[in-house]
């Protein structure tokens, strides 16, 4: 599998929802359909977590792809966790499932940059996040933006 970094846009914090789309940018009749979730997250509420499952859980669904949830909510409660753990400010959430996938970015407010790390078996589970998005996540990385950053995972469409 071929694994690569591409840059995203700027995320908007918009309200917290599950929005259908279309994108007319093709010729006559010619729609792109996307479904997007956005949840704000706030500071250190680790109960976020799961509700951030959940609610991937029902995008997917809703668009016909819920069957394979499962690797698409273990990578997105990494990069919410990890930005609640490892920051001290709150995040925002952002799934979009469109005709080639689904992509999941997590935006935090501060300019440190994840770090890849190596786990210690005997130390527990931190440590394993970045690992599980870059072994499993078809893409994946980091956008800087002017205020913060935004990790993000791609998975193609056999989600």
């Amino acid at each position: 599998m071929k694994r690569q970094a591409r840059g995203g846009g700027t995320t908007a914090v918009g309200a917290s929802s599950a929005k259908k789309a279309e994108d007319g940018t093709g010729g006559a009749g010619d729609h792109i359909r996307t479904s997007q979730l956005r949840r704000r997250l706030g500071r250190a509420d680790l109960r976020a977590v799961p509700e951030a499952r959940r609610a991937l859980r029902e995008l997917l669904r809703q668009c016909g792809r819920g069957g394979g949830s499962g690797t698409a909510e273990l990578l997105t409660s990494e990069l919410v966790t990890n930005a609640l753990v490892h920051t001290d400010r709150d995040a925002v959430l952002t799934a979009t499932v469109g005709p080639d996938g689904l992509r999941v970015e997590v935006r935090d407010f501060t300019s440190r940059r994840p770090r890849m790390r190596v786990p210690d078996a005997d130390t527990g589970t931190s440590g394993r996040g970045l690992l599980l998005v870059q072994s499993l996540a078809d893409a994946w990385g980091v956008c800087v933006h002017g205020v913060g950053k935004a990790v993000w995972f791609e998975l193609g469409v056999d989600v």
